[in-house]
Parts: C-alpha cells; sequence; structure tokens
C-alpha cells in the first residue's frame, strides 16, 4: 500500500464511521517504531507507522485508522481529543477503533525455558530461579534450555 491508498483509505474510513470528511494530508512514516499512528494537531496530518499494515494486515491498520481519526475529529470539534478524555472513549467505541496497536517490536528471550511434564516453552530476557518457579500450565518442573 502506497500514500495514496492510504490517504483513499483514510478518508473512506472518516465517511463511512464519523460520517464526516477528512480534508487534510495521511500519510506513512517509516521512522514511528513503537506506536501505531500519529495526529499532528497543528496541521491536522495523521501519519502511520507501515509496519502495522506489513505485519498484522489492512483490519488492524482500519483500527489505528480510526483511532487517529477520533483524536482529529474531536479536536477540530474542541472536544477532549486526549486519551483520557470521555468524549475520546466513547468515540472510539462507538467506532470500533483500537485503544493500543499490537507490539510492533518483535523482542527475543535470552533464556529459554522447557517444562519436563508437558513440555511448554518460556522465553524470559532474565535468568529467573527454577527451584522457585514451575510451569504455568501443568506446574511441572521448568529447566533451562541452551539456545
Amino acid at each position: 500500500m502506497d500514500d495514496r491508498e492510504l490517504q483513499n483509505l483514510v478518508e473512506f474510513t472518516s465517511i463511512h464511521y464519523f460520517k464526516k470528511e477528512f480534508l487534510h494530508e495521511a500519510f506513512f512514516n517509516k521512522r514511528l517504531r513503537t506506536t501505531g499512528g500519529r495526529y499532528h494537531l497543528h496541521s491536522h496530518d495523521l501519519d502511520f507507522n507501515p509496519l502495522v499494515y506489513d505485519i498484522y494486515g489492512l483490519n488492524e491498520l482500519i483500527k489505528v485508522i480510526k483511532h487517529e481519526l477520533c483524536h482529529y475529529h474531536l479536536h477540530l470539534e474542541g472536544k477532549g481529543y486526549l486519551h483520557r478524555d470521555v468524549d475520546f472513549k466513547k468515540l472510539l467505541i462507538q467506532t470500533g477503533g483500537s485503544r493500543h496497536v499490537p507490539s510492533l517490536v518483535k523482542r527475543e528471550g535470552k533464556y529459554r525455558y522447557q517444562c519436563q511434564d508437558c513440555g511448554s516453552t518460556y522465553e524470559r530476557l532474565r535468568k529467573m530461579n527454577v527451584q522457585k518457579y514451575v510451569c504455568g500450565k501443568c506446574s511441572g518442573e521448568l529447566k533451562l534450555q541452551i539456545k
């Protein structure tokens, strides 16, 4: 998907779910790392992380678009557009936008533990005491695996 297709998708989503036109620019921003999108207060433009579309697909991107459009329309109407505002929370629920984008950063654990009973594996960034902790599924004994 390129910026032109994204612009059309944002305009369609705005008309379809908010019954209002989107009159500014929407574009992909590859510099975004952990957030799905941003609303710019001064220019009223929206930028989106292309990883949302690449990793999770069109449905998740539409949820992020709805989230950013909530900020956009509420700000232009002079209503509460911040995450903590009641107006924002109500509109987000009404339109079906996402509250948070799924993780866009892949983090691998340094340590892998395997249950000796059921075989479940757990990845952890920190080493843990296997005599203090047990498997969360079957309460079996855990053993540190070599990666």
